[in-house]
This record gives C-alpha cells, sequence and structure tokens, in this order.
C-alpha cells in the first residue's frame, strides 16, 4: 500500500512539472532567439562599418595619389628650376672666365705697351714757317705738312685686333662708356671684317644703353641686325633693344623686340631673359 501510494506521488508530481519545463524550455528557446537576432543585427552594423571604412580607405588611396602626382609634378618643376639655375650659373661662369682670360691679356698687353712707349726717344717737330693752323684746332700744322695725329694713325694702324678690342672692353668694363663707345667704332673701322666686328657694335650699343642715351643705343643696336644678321650677337642686340625701349616708355616696341628673341632664338640664353622680360610687362600693365 505504502508503495502504491508513494509510485501515486511521484505520478503526481511529474504530471504537475511537465508544463513547468516545457514553460522553462520555451522561454530559454526565445530568449536564445532573441541573442541571435541581436547578433544578427550586430553583424549587420559591422558590415555597414566594415563597408564605410572600406570607402573612406578608397578615398584615402585616391587623395593619396592626387598628392603623390601633385608632389611629383613639384618635384618635377624644381628640378626644372634647379636646372635652369644651374645652367644660368654655368653661363656667367663662362662669361666670368672668358672676361678674366680678357683682362689678364689686357693687362698684359697694356704692360707691354707702356715699355714700348717710355723706351721711345722724344722727339721735337719744326714748325714750318708758314705753316697753316688746323681748322679744328687753330693748332699749327707739322712741318712738311704732316697731319697732327700722324703718330696716333700710326700707333693704330701697328696695333692688334685682340688689344685694341680688349682695351675698348677694358673701358667699357670700368665703367668709361664714352671712352669704350669710341674704341669700339675705331676697331670697326681698323677692322671692318674682323669676326667680332659685331660684337664691337654689340657693345657700343650697351655702353649707349648704361651712359643714358638711349635714342642712340637704339640706332646703335639696330646696326648690329641690319650689319650683322647672320651673327650670334644678333639675339642679344634685339633682348638689349627691348630693355632700351622700355627705357623710352615704348612698351609696344619693347614687346616685339622680346618675342622676336623668343621666337627665332628659343635655344638662347637671350631668350630666357625675354621671356622674364615679357611676364614682367605683362605684369605691369595688368597693374596699370
Amino acid at each position: 500500500m505504502r508503495s502504491t501510494g508513494r509510485f501515486v506521488t511521484v505520478a503526481l508530481a511529474l504530471t504537475l512539472g511537465v508544463p513547468t519545463l516545457a514553460s522553462a524550455a520555451n522561454k530559454e528557446h526565445a530568449q536564445l532567439l532573441a541573442e541571435i537576432r541581436i547578433i544578427q543585427e550586430q553583424q549587420a552594423q559591422l558590415q555597414q562599418l566594415i563597408g564605410g571604412l572600406t570607402d573612406t580607405l578608397k578615398a584615402m588611396n585616391t587623395r593619396l595619389d592626387t598628392d603623390a602626382d601633385v608632389e611629383r609634378k613639384a618635384f618635377a618643376d624644381e628640378k626644372l628650376m634647379v636646372s635652369g639655375v644651374a645652367d644660368t650659373v654655368r653661363v656667367l661662369r663662362e662669361k666670368a672666365d672668358d672676361t678674366n682670360v680678357r683682362l689678364s691679356t689686357m693687362t698684359q698687353e697694356m704692360q707691354a705697351l707702356r715699355q714700348s712707349v717710355s723706351s721711345m726717344p722724344p722727339s721735337s717737330a719744326a714748325l714750318a714757317p708758314n705753316a697753316s693752323p688746323d681748322p679744328l684746332t687753330g693748332d699749327p700744322a707739322p712741318a712738311g705738312g704732316a697731319p697732327a695725329n700722324a703718330g696716333a694713325a700710326g700707333a693704330a694702324a701697328n696695333i692688334s685686333p685682340t688689344r685694341m678690342y680688349d682695351q675698348s672692353y677694358a673701358d667699357y668694363s670700368a665703367g668709361q662708356y664714352d671712352l669704350a663707345v669710341d674704341g669700339f667704332q675705331a676697331f670697326i673701322r681698323t677692322f671692318p671684317t674682323s669676326p667680332r666686328a659685331a660684337e664691337a657694335q654689340l657693345y657700343t650699343g650697351y655702353s649707349l644703353y648704361n651712359a643714358g642715351k638711349n635714342t642712340e643705343a637704339v640706332a646703335a643696336l639696330n646696326k648690329v641686325i641690319s650689319d650683322y644678321p647672320q651673327s650670334s650677337s644678333v639675339s642679344s642686340a634685339y633682348y638689349k633693344l627691348g630693355l632700351t625701349y622700355e627705357a623710352l616708355k615704348q612698351p609696344d616696341n619693347a614687346r616685339k623686340a622680346f618675342e622676336t628673341v623668343v621666337q627665332k632664338y628659343a635655344s638662347s640664353y637671350d631668350a630666357v631673359l625675354a621671356q622674364q622680360a615679357l611676364e614682367r610687362l605683362k605684369r605691369r600693365e595688368h597693374e596699370e
């Protein structure tokens, strides 16, 4: 009897506990489903974040590529500028070396000339009784009808082209522009077929420009262009002509001269200077 009652009690307990266990299982299942949904939502958010990060990375890569292109272009421009400066320094150095050589040669020749002059015996010229005075200076003419500047003419005839040119260039370098003009023009008259005649005419224009005689400088520089069209001095003559027109307040003529250098002598250093001058004129026009 006791066994039967105990069995009945256990059976009742199991019968009553089954709904409770089922209810607990359903709750746990619902909780698991809720956690799964939360994890799925979090996963979706993570995917959105990853997609946003991917887009950001793409944008950053594009920007980095753009910045790299800008840096490469800037580096190329700087390299080109440095190359241009190096070329300018090289040209200036070559000109300086050439000037030093000329000055050294001129110094030696001037010393030799001084020694020759100091070693010459003094001479006296007897005047003719009825010698007529020079119509320009009023000085009496030497005996025998010889011109008063015969010694100077003989000295000019005996001087070498190099010495005569270098003496004129020394006057130009020293700022003695009037003497330089006289010297260069005498060189051209004495040695008209010399390869340096065009250069002498060019430096005549330079000297007149530096002396502030701009109108005369224009004529002298145009003479380089007209008389020596095949000379390498023509590009420099056009460039200096542009500067002279600038000084004369003639910007249109100056622009034409600079444009001629850029168009016809693009590979020359004068073309670089002329391009800079054109940009300067353009800025000045905008400012006005």
